[in-house]
Parts: C-alpha cells; sequence; structure tokens
C-alpha cells in the first residue's frame, strides 16, 4: 500500500487489548479504505515516539481513539502533534470526547471531534476534508446500527490473535439507565446480524482465535440469540478457548443457564455488575434490578456452572455509606462468586451520575479516571480506607492464592475485617500494592495474627496450604516483616495505579 492519507490509531492500556473500535472504523471507510492504516500504541510509550509514527509517510488526517484511560498521554501526542505538523488534520473520537458540554482539554487542540458512535461519521468527514471541503469541528455521530455496518473481525491479524485478546459484539448499546454508565444516554440495545456474526466468529476460530471477549453490555439480554451464541461455541469446544461474557445479574433464563452448565472449567468468565443491593440506591440511580432474583442466579450460576464469577460492587454511590457498601461486599461474600471487584464511582464524562453532585456533596478527582474523593455519605478518609481495601482484596482474595487463608481474614463479619486488615497494613507495611509475592505469605501471615486474632498455628496451616498450591522458587518462610518507612517502596507509577484503580464502572 501507498503512503496513507489517513492514519487512525489509539493507545491502548496494555498491548494485551486490541481496538475493536479502531477496526470497526477501518472496515467501514468504504472506498476510502485502501487509503487507511490503522496503528495501536500503549500509554507506556513516549507521545514524541508515537508522533513520528503517525507522521510517517506525510498522512492528511490522523484519527485517535480518546477514552479515560488514555486520554492524559493522547492530550500529549497531540499537543506534539500540532506543533510539530499544523497541517495535518487531527480528528478524535471516543467516549471521552463525546459530549460537548464535558469536554477534556485534548479538544481544543484537535481540528475535529466527532461525538457517539463513529463508524459511518468518520468515513463521511475524512471524504469531506479528502475533496477539499470545510466541515464543522463537532461532527455528531449519534447511534448506529450495526445491522449496516461491515464486520471488523478480518483486521484482527494473525499476531493478533495469538497474543491478544479478540473483542468482538453481538449487541450494541444498552436499555438500562444506570446513572453511573454512559450506556444510559442509549436508546435500547441493537442486535448485529447474527449470521454474518457467526460466520465471521468461524473465520477467527479456522485463524486462530481462542480468547474472545464479548463488550455486549447486556449478553442475557435476548434469550434466544444468546444461546445461539453459546451453542455455537460448545459445538466447537476446545482446550484453550476462553469467553468472556457479561450479563445482567437478576435475568438468567433457563435455556441460557442450561448451556452455561455445559462449558468446562476455565473456559467461560461471566462478569456480573451488582453494583449495589440497596434498593433505594438502585431507584436513586435509575438501576433496575430484583434483589432477591441477582442473589438467586448468583447462587444458582456458583453451584450447577464452572464459569468464573467476576461480581462488581461500587463504592460512593448517592445515598449508601461506608456501613451499606460493607452489607453488600458481605452478602456477596456469602454467595462465593470467584472474584468481588470493588470499585469506587467515577464521574465519566457526559454520565447522568452528575446530577446528584451537588445534593450529596460529591467531590470528584478533576484527572482521570475521574474517581469519587468525598461526598455527604463517604469521607476522604473513608474512601481511602475503601481504596486501600479494594488493593488488598485483589491480592488475596481475588488472585486464588490464598483459598484457606481467606476464610480466616473474612470470618463472621467480612467487610470489617478486611477493612482492618488494610488499615493495619497501611500503617505496618504502608501500602497495598505491589507486594512480592514471597513477602505478601508474610505480609497476611502477620495481618491476620496481629490485626485480626487469628490463631498462629491456623494461620501458619492455612498460609502453608495455600503456598503449596501456587508456583513459587523457595521455602515458605513466616517471619515478621519490616516496619513501613524502613525499606524502599516498591517500583509502581503514580498512573499505573490510577488505571489499575479506573477498573470497568458500568
Amino acid at each position: 500500500m501507498s503512503a496513507p492519507a489517513i492514519r487512525i490509531a489509539t493507545l491502548n492500556a496494555r498491548y494485551f487489548h486490541a481496538s475493536l473500535g479502531l477496526r470497526y472504523l477501518l472496515a467501514n471507510l468504504g472506498d476510502l479504505r485502501d487509503r487507511a492504516e490503522l496503528c495501536e500504541f500503549t500509554i507506556q510509550q513516549r507521545p514524541a515516539d508515537l508522533v513520528e509514527r503517525l507522521l510517517a509517510g506525510g498522512p492528511r488526517i490522523v484519527g485517535l481513539g480518546v477514552y479515560v484511560w488514555n486520554v492524559v498521554e493522547t492530550t500529549a501526542v497531540v499537543a506534539t502533534l500540532k506543533a510539530v505538523a499544523p497541517e495535518v488534520v487531527v480528528v478524535l473520537g471516543g467516549p471521552e470526547v463525546s459530549f460537548v458540554h464535558d469536554w477534556p482539554a485534548v479538544c481544543a487542540l484537535a481540528d475535529h471531534v466527532v461525538t457517539g458512535q463513529a463508524d459511518h461519521a468518520f468515513a463521511d468527514l475524512c471524504r469531506a476534508l479528502l475533496e477539499g471541503q470545510a466541515p464543522p469541528k463537532v461532527v455528531h455521530g449519534g447511534e448506529v446500527d450495526p445491522r449496516t455496518l461491515a464486520l471488523p473481525y478480518e483486521l484482527f491479524d494473525a499476531d493478533d490473535l495469538a497474543h491478544r485478546l479478540t473483542y468482538v459484539e453481538a449487541s450494541r448499546g444498552c436499555p438500562f439507565k444506570c446513572q453511573f454508565c454512559l450506556s444510559a444516554l442509549d436508546t435500547t440495545a441493537r442486535p448485529v446480524d447474527l449470521d454474518a456474526f457467526l460466520a465471521q466468529m468461524q473465520g477467527l476460530l479456522d485463524r486462530g482465535a481462542r480468547q474472545f471477549k464479548f463488550v455486549d453490555r447486556t449478553f442475557n439480554l435476548a434469550p434466544a440469540a444468546a444461546a445461539r451464541i453459546l451453542r455455537f461455541f460448545l459445538d466447537r469446544l476446545r482446550p484453550d478457548l476462553h469467553l468472556h461474557f457479561e450479563l445482567v445479574p437478576d435475568r438468567l433464563p433457563a435455556e441460557v443457564g442450561d448451556l452455561l452448565a455445559q462449558f468446562p472449567p476455565a473456559t467461560v468468565q461471566l462478569e456480573i455488575g451488582v453494583q449495589t443491593f440497596d434498593p433505594a440506591v438502585q431507584a436513586r440511580i435509575d438501576r433496575r434490578q430484583d434483589g432477591a432474583r441477582t442473589v438467586e442466579n448468583l447462587r444458582w450460576l456458583r453451584q450447577h456452572t464452572q464459569a468464573h464469577l467476576h461480581v462488581d460492587l461500587i463504592a460512593g454511590l448517592p445515598g449508601e455509606d461506608l456501613a451499606g457498601f460493607g452489607r453488600g461486599f458481605d452478602r456477596l461474600v456469602a454467595l462465593d462468586p470467584q472474584e468481588i471487584q470493588i470499585g469506587v464511582l467515577k464521574r465519566l464524562r457526559g454520565a447522568p451520575i452528575a446530577r446528584h453532585t451537588a445534593p450529596y456533596a460529591m467531590r470528584f478527582n478533576p484527572d482521570p479516571p475521574y474517581n469519587l474523593l468525598a461526598s455527604n455519605d463517604l469521607s476522604f478518609t473513608d474512601l481511602q480506607r475503601v481504596g486501600r481495601a479494594a488493593r488488598l482484596w485483589d491480592l488475596v482474595g481475588n488472585s486464588g492464592r490464598f483459598v484457606q487463608a481467606r476464610r480466616l481474614l473474612l470470618g463472621d463479619a467480612p467487610f470489617s475485617r478486611l477493612l482492618a486488615l488494610a488499615d493495619w497494613s497501611a500503617l505496618r507495611v504502608g501500602h497495598t500494592y505491589a507486594i512480592a509475592q514471597e513477602r505478601l505469605f508474610s505480609v497476611v501471615y502477620t495481618g491476620l495474627t496481629e490485626a485480626l486474632d487469628v490463631d498462629p498455628a491456623a494461620a501458619r496451616q492455612a498460609l502453608e496450604r495455600d503456598y503449596a498450591r501456587v508456583p513459587h522458587k523457595g521455602a515458605l518462610r513466616l517471619g515478621p516483616i519490616a516496619r513501613a518507612g524502613t525499606e524502599r517502596p516498591p517500583v509502581a507509577t503514580h498512573r499505573a495505579r490510577q488505571l489499575r484503580a479506573a477498573g470497568s464502572q458500568g
């Protein structure tokens, strides 16, 4: 291909991720597709190096996808690009720039911004620019019927399929209106052409794809379509196949449940957003969720399937204090999902949760990931404690390395005990992240015995059993640990910690 006139790019959080959105843009450029090139980078790369790559060959248009995890780095890239090549037209798109009333600073640097879904609008804009027209700065993409789109899956190359997640979507949008989520602004969920989609999935499997992450907000919303997709993959099971779906927690049709029960271990991960069990909080944020049915479905999935359950809770929702959040955590612990992700509320750009800012005195971080810092219900100190507890829980509760010790940690008051252990860790260790595995066992042992009064013999026995289950370099040593401030802190950048905290609200 000759030097492209259009280069579309984004900065992924890690190489392991591959942008489905960019591939949709390229697939739907029509007659311009042969004049365009896709580039993917990561946020760890230097802006100057990325600009050099973006400008190679002299493109006339550079399009960039902007998200909460890359807006800081993308701003630096655009500033550098416009400084050295002001004649190149910069077009931005993505959820971070889709709400004109709530734009980040990077939009001022760009020539054009496409709001909403850009699959068709970006192609029309590029065509106008290359024809010498002068389109407006803001182009409204709106919502797109995915059945009108060319599917992009052939654009995942052999390297993508071998080393990266393959992101796919069987539907786009969401009918629910949960105010913390940008999908609250959708009118409904719109399906793809399922015959064409499954033909593309077969092509991906034939080319070696094994890790499929469905980005559908509500995979189980249309039971017949969900069942057909599950049967498709059941008929093509391979030992290394892995599927990720996001489920609405209070909807589990029998046909979908029965099919999920047929998958072997380590094949299916279900991401289930509970967020809160409090009916008053649910009503306040326009979240429709049947708590009893949610509990029933989670229990059934845990008992009757071998799926890995990843369940989300959000701390900081308006009207829910620390005790209320703790009750929700304890309720989930009793249902025993493999993972409970503790997230802190974020004010995503354009999300309707902003309407509660004044009534609940909600103060948010002005920088990504826009996390809640304090409110009428949770003080800054409360949220700092929750953040430390979340990081510690990822290391101990969600990692799968502490099956026996986790039981001792949780006891009969899970959230209170987790907070106590996190508070102790902050004073004794100084942090709850980036602890080397061998040292982590000693930290857990000392924390259990000092902070939670667990019998030392019971703690040692539990940790010895856990240590025997995981790969390690040497013998287990459960001795005293240095106090905070007496050792070098771990190497972990502030930006890396921000990204881990960003999570996947919604």
